[in-house]
């Protein structure tokens, strides 16, 4: 076969495969103190005393602190003026100085004293003894329940207009991050096509992608990986029995990798074999979903604006109409950053404006149960002359990635 599609193997095409991270620019201790100096000016517009961030990914986005949320409580208290306080149980204080991009005095508490009480005292000390306080919306339910009960005297409020506030619009150092993800993640897309044959299981290919992943300096190899082949791929995140590869068949490939925290996302479709008349025009039909998608996401519009746009022309072209299928059953896209799926989304509902370095997946598809499934994933950040591809699409359904163009 041709096009890049088939005819080599794993190890010829991992041989091929060389690191891509090694000047990668990390984001600088300055950026995390900006991060931190832009919340508190939200929380001071809006009335807020003080931000708890949850260990997690908005503690590593505002802090550098790399740290999973458990059943004990770690965090921080961001609040609306003067320095952050770190929360933690008091035999992690030394692990959690280690990790510390942003230095800050820990409040802890032994194994036998509430945390919640702790939390409470550690505002205290700040001068901070009623107002509201911020919970950072990932934070489990017990934590935030915690509080309450221990500091009845704050009222609780959804941290987003601080989180989202902050992380919806990424810096140039965010988007230098994310594009290098992407293009590790395109490399490894067509290492993949490349190993095809009849029979190769999806397993298989997920494997292959994990190692390529590494290969080209993503350390800890693919986030995430779907693999589908013939009709499985008309599901959009797979079937509980993927079927092995068989001549003519649609196959979907939908992974990323993270880099410095920062997620790529993107999918190919295309077929092993001659594609038909019908898989064609899907094909296409999805391009062209996805072009509308890219062309209505201007700066100022609302975020549903792109979705409105490939849902009305899926409807002109026998799709939908809405999110019937056969037709696209779920959103156009949603933004990326730290977080694989983060606010603000494509979607009819969300009519926030776009704003320059916001950044989005887009995604259309098309699902025909029965047949196969079609979708096209790429991403594009907001500029102040418009939306700006970070991989281009795929060029067609015979040459999916460009080679004879």
């Amino acid at each position: 076969m041709n096009n890049g599609i088939g005819g080599s193997t794993a190890t010829k095409e991992l041989g091929k495969l060389t690191n891509m991270v090694s000047d990668i620019v990390p984001i600088s201790s300055e950026e995390y103190q900006q991060r931190i100096n832009k919340a508190q000016q939200i929380m001071q517009q809006n009335n807020i005393a003080a931000t708890y961030i949850n260990a997690g990914t908005n503690l590593y986005y505002f802090t550098g602190t790399r740290w999973y949320a458990s059943e004990r409580m770690v965090g921080a208290i961001i609040p609306a003026q003067g320095d952050i306080v770190y929360i933690a149980p008091h035999f992690e204080i030394s692990t959690l100085e280690q990790f510390m991009v942003i230095k800050g005095a820990v409040s802890s508490w032994h194994e036998h004293i509430s945390p919640y009480q702790t939390f409470a005292e550690s505002l205290a000390a700040m001068n901070i003894l009623a107002g509201n306080i911020a919970i950072d919306e990932s934070t489990a339910f017990f934590i935030a329940n915690g509080i309450n009960k221990a500091a009845p005297q704050f009222n609780l409020i959804d941290a987003k207009v601080v989180t989202a506030g902050c992380r919806m619009c990424k810096t140039a150092a965010e988007i230098a991050l994310l594009q290098r993800a992407k293009n590790m993640t395109l490399e490894v897309h067509k290492a993949a096509a490349k190993i095809l044959h009849e029979g190769i299981t999806t397993k298989e290919v997920e494997a292959f992608i994990n190692e390529a992943h590494k290969r080209v300096g993503a350390t800890a190899g693919s986030y995430f990986c779907i693999v589908l082949f013939g009709e499985d791929s008309a599901y959009p995140h797979g079937v509980a029995t993927p079927k092995s590869l068989d001549l003519n068949d649609v196959v979907l490939i939908d992974t990323g990798c993270q880099l410095e925290g920062y997620n790529s996302d993107i999918t190919r479709t295309y077929v092993y074999g001659s594609a038909s008349p019908r898989q064609t025009q899907v094909w296409n039909n999805e391009k062209e979903a996805q072009r509308l998608a890219f062309e209505a996401a201007q700066l100022g519009q609302p975020c549903a604006s792109a979705d409105k746009a490939a849902r009305d022309y899926l409807a002109t072209v026998g799709f939908g109409p809405d999110y019937n299928i056969p037709g696209l059953p779920h959103r156009t896209g949603h933004g990326i950053g730290l977080d694989i799926h983060e606010w603000p989304y494509l979607v009819l509902n969300d009519q926030t404006p776009l704003a320059v370095g916001m950044c989005f997946s887009n995604e259309p598809m098309i699902c025909i149960p029965g047949e196969f499934g079609i979708r096209h994933e790429d991403h594009f950040y907001i500029t102040e002359s418009g939306p700006k591809w970070f991989t281009e699409p795929a060029h067609s359904i015979d040459d999916p990635f460009g080679y004879n163009v």
